[in-house]
């Protein structure tokens, strides 16, 4: 059965001086996996939104690095809304959930990280087919 279970924030390790503040992000230390893929998703419009998929065989850890934005994390059987706003904190999604990316602050930037190289065939991007899957 696929749940919510393992979804989780994750705090990065952060260190601030008179100078500004650093964040840094270390695989297997602070994303609980080996780093394949890293992208950002930035300029997105007022009322668009970005995701709206699964991923079966690809864990993610996702970052509000600018502004902010919700994310929609969803099994066939619940969701939990998220509100990334804070550089230093980042969401694990594991693998074979529905996430959707939206409400983005003006500037708002999101990084992703990711445990596998992209490939568009691996993504299941109808919510019915996502139910089937899920299911099997």
């Amino acid at each position: 059965m696929i749940d919510l279970r393992g979804v989780r924030l994750v705090a990065l390790n952060s260190s601030a001086d008179p100078r500004g503040r650093l964040t840094a992000i270390e695989g297997v230390t602070d994303v609980p996996f080996e780093i394949a893929r890293v992208f950002y998703v930035h300029d997105v419009e007022p009322g668009h939104e970005r995701g709206g998929h699964a991923h079966p065989y690809t864990e993610q850890l996702l970052i509000g690095l600018g502004g902010g934005l919700s994310v929609d994390v969803c099994s066939p059987s619940e969701r939990i809304t998220y509100c990334l706003d804070d550089p230093t904190r980042g969401l694990y999604v594991p693998e074979m959930l529905w996430v959707r990316l939206y409400a983005f602050s003006p500037g708002g930037v999101c990084l992703a990280i990711a445990s596998t190289h992209y490939a568009n065939g691996d993504v299941i991007r109808d919510w019915n087919e996502y139910l089937r899957a899920a299911a099997g």
